[in-house]
């Protein structure tokens, strides 16, 4: 049985909007004799919304009613009617997600896109769902490789380290094309952002607002951006402006980088190689940055790879659903369901071999990533377990997972594991002892999720037995 769903992505970011519908096939995989398991088969990319700029009222205030206008006006387009999009997601990002009014717009346009999976993206998931969205963990599990993706866009460059096609870290720099603005006529500045100002007047630099804008006099700002951008993956000693420019973190140098793409609009100008006859016609520095790194001396030491989306790397494929079910061994304390729109924390082989100390800095350390302006959202932690684990390596696991998401608990949000192999009553039971039995908790299993992902629950079936879950991939591939 092969079902069609209509999906659609809103991307709203610092510099530009966007849209994409797609059309996602889905069929049942399993076998007659199993569960059935509803998974993804086919997906076409059936419209592309041309790319806007981001409509703003002010520095702090994005106009929601312009971009609800937008969003009507390629739904008419495209000719698809609301009601017909089963699916999809809405995500503001970068700078756009610390405006004001974020929310508001997020509300207003909730009803374009069916259960929309994803409100504002920090920017530790923005660069998961980028590097995704530009194909570097499909690279680097095929080559059984590292590769960073540096997603470089009006306001922030947002950086995924995938190795064998598991996000490893993320980290993110206030460094993008639109930092300063210009007039596409008279050429002149009239925009700086605060930290890029900072840097002008720290190094006597001739720009501020209202001069004209050359390739000589701004060069000096775009090296400082480019030379950051490159120590940032290890190509060059650190300077003492890199923690300045950090927003929240970089990723950690552990990892020996053996690639790295680059997606964003201002990648366009990383692979271009044709003539150039005006740096400024989008009104910014982006294609001057662009060629900065195409340029750069010290990206001639790594494998540079051009990733399958540049521009439209987040625009999400949207959310696509595979609806699974798990039953006969799972716990849980009270009958709180539905849940919806559950980010997933995922935990990689690595971090779940070592003892429950190392499991719970590991689930401490992720958890930032879901963090926006220091608050935490709920999520669920996703481990893959073990086969036929002993006592001994239940308890380890369960000493983890509670110490590790004592945050959570503390801030009484829900408490929701998920793990693949099959011992989620014995590891939920062990969880809930810990808990001197006062904190509710689901713990599921025979679910396979991974990082970027979210995740439904339903109300229990079969006498309390099974629980139907609703798995949301961002559709990248």
């Amino acid at each position: 049985m092969k079902e069609e769903l209509l999906s659609v992505g809103i991307d709203i970011g610092t510099s530009t909007t966007q849209l994409i519908f797609s059309k996602l096939t889905v069929e049942n995989t399993a076998s007659n004799f199993s569960v059935p398991r509803i998974s993804i088969v086919d997906k076409e990319i059936v419209y592309r919304s041309k790319v806007y700029f981001t409509p703003l009222i002010s520095a702090t205030e994005i106009n929601g009613e312009e971009i609800k206008e937008i969003v009507e006006s390629e739904y008419k387009k495209a000719n698809i009617d609301k009601d017909d999009i089963q699916t999809g997601a809405v995500i503001i990002t970068g700078e756009t997600a610390r405006k004001e009014n974020a929310n508001d717009v997020l509300h207003a346009l909730s009803g374009f896109a069916g259960d929309f999976v994803v409100a504002t993206a920090g920017p530790d998931l923005e660069s998961i769902i980028s590097g995704k969205g530009a194909g570097a963990h499909i690279y680097s599990k095929e080559h059984s490789t590292t590769v960073v993706n540096i997603d470089v866009g009006g306001g922030t460059s947002n950086l995924s380290l995938f190795k064998r096609g598991e996000v490893v870290d993320t980290g993110c720099l206030d460094i993008g094309g639109r930092l300063i603005k210009v007039d596409v006529v008279s050429k002149e500045i009239t925009y700086i952002s605060p930290k890029i100002e900072t840097i002008i007047k720290d190094k006597n630099l001739n720009i501020r607002v209202g001069i004209k804008i050359t390739k000589d006099n701004i060069n000096p700002i775009v090296d400082i951006m480019k030379d950051i951008i490159v120590e940032s993956i290890g190509l060059k000693e650190k300077s003492e402006l890199f923690d300045f420019l950090v927003t929240n973190k970089s990723i950690s140098l552990d990892e020996d980088i053996k690639n790295v793409s680059f997606s964003g609009g201002v990648a366009d100008y990383v692979y271009y190689d044709g003539s150039i006859d005006d740096y400024f016609k989008y009104g910014d520095i982006g294609i001057l940055l662009g060629q900065a790194i195409k340029n750069c001396e010290e990206l001639r030491n790594i494998n540079v790879i051009k990733p399958l989306e540049t521009i439209r790397a987040t625009v999400v494929g949207a959310g696509s659903h595979t609806t699974e079910v798990s039953g006969s061994t799972i716990t849980y304390t009270n009958d709180a369901f539905p849940i919806k729109n559950l980010p997933i924390l995922k935990l990689s082989m690595d971090e779940e071999s070592g003892n429950s100390k190392e499991l719970s800095e590991s689930i401490k350390t992720k958890l930032n990533w879901f963090k926006l302006e220091n608050d935490l959202q709920k999520i669920a932690i996703a481990i893959n377990g073990q086969k036929n684990p002993s006592f001994e390596k239940v308890t380890e696991y369960a000493k983890g997972i509670v110490d590790g998401m004592s945050e959570i608990v503390e801030k009484k949000l829900p408490f929701i594991v998920i793990v693949e192999n099959d011992m989620a009553k014995v590891l939920g039971q062990s969880i809930y002892a810990l808990l001197n039995y006062k904190t509710d908790i689901v713990c599921i299993d025979s679910i396979k999720v991974e990082n970027g992902d979210y995740i439904d629950i339903g109300k229990p079936i079969a006498d309390g037995k099974v629980l139907p879950v609703v798995i949301k991939t961002l559709v990248f591939n």
